[in-house]
């Protein structure tokens, strides 16, 4: 390649940088260059500007025109782009890699549009968009002189070409007047390939894909005769976009880079190593700290491949909570991924399948914030496998790790996120809106909570983010409102049966409590979670929290203040100002409608009283909401990461990944806590009970005591049953009384209320023949066949209150005691 730059040579400050490709311009080119030079000269400081024209192998007198403009202009300089013709791309691309300005505006030689315009361009620049192009299809767009219609029609149909494959959104691409920001556009061209007019739509590719944003502006355009397009750069224009388009697809493979292949096997041993005591024997090992839910979720696996081998309804069961059933849709069963894992349940059983998804859906999780960061805040790999990491495997995320699949496998999170954003763009706003609408449509079956949680945490930062760049609000706010209406015509067609029939179809409830104390502490926030492998302190844990599954804080102190540092460091920049204000606030709002200063007896009053009471948040957690704190933190530790990695101190890199590294370490998870699971009685595992329980007329098996969120073994019993018998009560939210509260397990009757206080008192009642009745009465109702109760806490207790309730000893068989209530009929 052949180029010089002659003239004054390079500048320090140059504002602006106009960039004029020539071609044998001779005749065109003097009045063009007086135009802009007056132009720049009135309206611009004298020191702050440059005009490049680039010569591309012109045959007439186009440079010795230019050498008169320098001459009398030092600021006109002219580069050299070779012997011969290469292209208007070629030739942009060496006048904007020589420019310094921090704007740089291209326009063609014949000045179809007057340098006049550039006010406008400069206008929709200064608003925050990293280039202002000029169009001639925009509406307000006025034409003073057309071109031939024949060239006009050809025009407009490679420009819908062009928007179809390319970049969608923008009218008009081949208008020769640009303004972009002068380093993007130095990038953008330095990285550019063609060498003909479809340099325009590879430009705006780069842009697009960067999400930097661009402006299409409305101006005056005037044909002008000695056109350089002839009839085959039509054709010659089809051949690049089809290279662009093949590059591109293979660019996208090599964009994959091993350090992207790594972070996610990383994620994997994580997670991996996080479930390692389950997978030692999935089958045969349980997570203590999952309290009864891995027998719950277990059990949601297999009824749903149960009810989709059999063709049944996958939303209504009756195999617990017998006669009344259980709204399955109304209790997360996560169809989304218990659907299409049915094989995996049906021939490996649910614990593997649990397993599976808790462990590859919390890698896949990690994977989707890795993307997240990559392609939206940091270029830096590592600094965005750190704010992954922590956005997956943040204290909170391991709580739950033990005992609840839907708030682990958000991998769904991060891509909704992504589609939001682009819908700000404005570009292809009804595609867009489209994904998005699916995408929330599947978040729907995988858990409604955390996309709950998750619009919520996305509305504080817009808010936040709105407020310190307005501009960005006001040109943002049309297409993400048009984006979200879209969304939203999308989603609720696919999921209305679906929330009609959680809402309001059978054992439907309206919402459920969860006592008085489920906000956070403002302790948690800065103590350390019970699996914290080297600061994790149980009892501590155990005092802040509901239980080992709900730590829904514990970040650390150490945490904590690095995260300050990095907003206070860091403060000049609006992302994270907005990404501080929603930590705080996501903070503040988990402790609850009440907030308890600590070592005092001092209440205040907390705003998520202003949420408690409304429908769908009555029934959040309100101590869940600092889960949005993870990939907030996360992503502030990948910006100052990513700052770190970039200063040239030595010493200073040094302190600060230390201080990163002192932070974690005390939050590093360790592997969850894993025991055997005791073993199902032989009566129930060799199909014993059969002979007690008559299935075809409708029997039931009913343990002793009936199960509940205390105590719900009895749901392994029936997977490995295979759902043979149906069983009432149960480990599940239902409805309760006339207005049907929500609550856990099935609604007490007065015999299994009976039963379940001798098992946590201990207590033998005195048991007269209104007991005996109303047991006959109970056992009716749950059309039992068979009472079962296996050793345990009490049991003698349970086992002689039994005995008087039926009026007969049990027998022992295979492992358990048994009352065969057909006895006696």
């Amino acid at each position: 390649m052949s180029e010089a730059r002659t003239g004054a040579g390079p500048r320090v400050g140059v504002d602006l940088s106009v960039v004029v490709p020539a071609y044998n311009e001779e005749l065109r080119l003097g009045p063009t260059l007086d135009a802009i030079v007056s132009h720049l000269t009135a309206t611009e400081a004298a020191e702050t500007w440059e005009v490049l024209v680039v010569d591309d192998g012109s045959t007439d007198g186009t440079r010795d025109v230019v050498a008169a403009v320098t001459e009398r202009d030092a600021r006109v300089q002219l580069i050299r782009g070779g012997p011969r013709n290469r292209g208007k791309g070629h030739a942009l691309r060496l006048g904007v890699c020589a420019s310094y300005g921090r704007r740089v505006l291209l326009t063609d030689a014949d000045l179809a549009a007057p340098i006049a315009e550039l006010e406008l361009l400069d206008k929709a620049l200064s608003e925050g968009h990293a280039a202002a192009i000029g169009s001639r299809e925009a509406p307000g767009a006025r034409i003073e002189r057309r071109q031939h219609r024949l060239r006009e029609n050809l025009g407009r149909a490679g420009n819908l070409l062009i928007r179809g494959l390319v970049v969608p959104g923008i009218r008009d691409t081949q208008c020769g007047f640009k303004l972009f920001d002068g380093e993007r556009a130095r990038e953008a061209f330095a990285a550019s390939r063609l060498d003909g007019f479809g340099i325009d739509v590879e430009i705006l590719r780069h842009f697009r894909r960067a999400d930097w944003s661009v402006a299409e502006v409305p101006i005056r355009w005037s044909h002008q005769p000695g056109s350089k397009i002839r009839a085959g750069d039509y054709a010659h224009v089809l051949g690049e976009l089809a290279s662009l388009k093949g590059r591109s697809v293979r660019a996208a493979a090599r964009s994959l880079r091993p350090a992207d292949v790594l972070a996610v096997v990383v994620f994997l041993l994580m997670a991996v190593t996080l479930y390692a005591g389950r997978w030692i024997d999935p089958n045969g090992r349980y997570l203590p700290d999952s309290l009864q839910d891995q027998n719950q979720w277990e059990w949601f696996f297999a009824v749903t491949a149960d009810n989709v081998a059999h063709l049944r309804n996958p939303l209504f069961t009756d195999f617990q909570g017998f006669p009344d059933g259980v709204n399955l849709m109304a209790n997360t069963v996560m169809l989304g991924l218990s659907v299409p894992f049915t094989p995996v349940t049906l021939a490996l059983g649910p614990a593997v399948t649990l397993g599976l998804v808790m462990t590859l859906g919390l890698a896949a999780t990690a994977a989707a914030w890795y993307r997240l960061l990559v392609k939206r805040l940091v270029r830096h790999r590592g600094a965005a496998f750190t704010g992954a990491a922590l956005a997956a495997f943040a204290p909170p995320m391991v709580s739950h790790a033990n005992a609840h699949p839907n708030f682990i496998v958000l991998f769904m999170i991060p891509l909704i996120i992504d589609r939001a954003l682009r819908l700000c763009a404005g570009t292809r706003t009804v595609r867009d809106g489209v994904v998005l609408g699916l995408m929330a449509a599947y978040q729907v079956f995988l858990g409604e909570e955390p996309l709950l949680l998750a619009a919520m945490g996305m509305l504080l930062f817009a808010a936040a983010y709105g407020a310190v760049r307005p501009d960005v609000a006001r040109a943002s706010w049309r297409p993400l409102l048009k984006g979200l209406g879209v969304a939203a015509l999308t989603t609720l067609p696919l999921v209305a049966f679906f929330l009609s029939w959680q809402f309001f179809g059978p054992q439907s409830y309206k919402s459920i409590g969860h006592g008085d104390n489920a906000g956070n502490s403002p302790l948690a926030l800065l103590s350390f979670a019970e699996r914290s492998l080297l600061a994790g302190d149980p009892e501590r844990a155990d005092a802040l929290s509901l239980n080992p599954t709900e730590q829904n804080a514990f970040y650390g102190w150490p945490l904590v203040l690095l995260a300050l540092g990095i907003v206070v460091r860091m403060w000049e920049r609006p992302l994270v100002k907005a990404l501080g204000f929603t930590a705080v606030a996501a903070a503040v709002l988990s402790l609850g409608p009440e907030i308890r200063l600590p070592q005092t007896d001092l209440v205040l009053p907390g705003p998520w009283a202003l949420l408690a009471d409304r429908p769908l948040f009555e029934s959040v957690i309100e101590g869940r909401v600092a889960m949005i704190c993870a990939p907030v933190l996360g992503m502030l530790l990948a910006l100052a990461f990513e700052r770190l990695a970039e200063v040239p101190g030595l010493g200073t890199r040094y302190v600060g990944f230390l201080a990163i590294t002192l932070a974690l370490l005390p939050i590093v998870p360790a592997p969850l806590k894993s025991q055997d699971r005791p073993e199902v009685p032989s009566f129930i595992a060799d199909g014993t009970w059969r002979s007690y329980v008559d299935t075809e007329a409708g029997e039931t098996l009913v343990p002793v005591p009936l199960p509940d969120p205390g105590n719900a073994e009895a749901l392994h019993w029936q997977t490995t049953a295979r759902f043979g018998f149906r069983m009432p009560g149960g480990y599940f939210n239902g409805p309760y009384g006339e207005d049907r509260t929500g609550i856990y397990g099935a609604v007490p009757r007065h015999t299994s209320a009976l039963l379940r206080d001798v098992r946590y008192s201990g207590r033998t009642p005195v048991i007269g023949e209104a007991w005996q009745a109303q047991a006959r009465k109970d056992f009716a109702y749950w059309h039992a066949g068979a009472l079962v109760l296996r050793p345990q806490y009490y049991d003698k207790q349970l086992r002689a209150t039994v005995d008087k309730l039926v009026g007969r000893p049990g027998k022992w068989v295979g492992g358990v005691w048994v009352w065969d209530l057909h006895e006696g009929d």
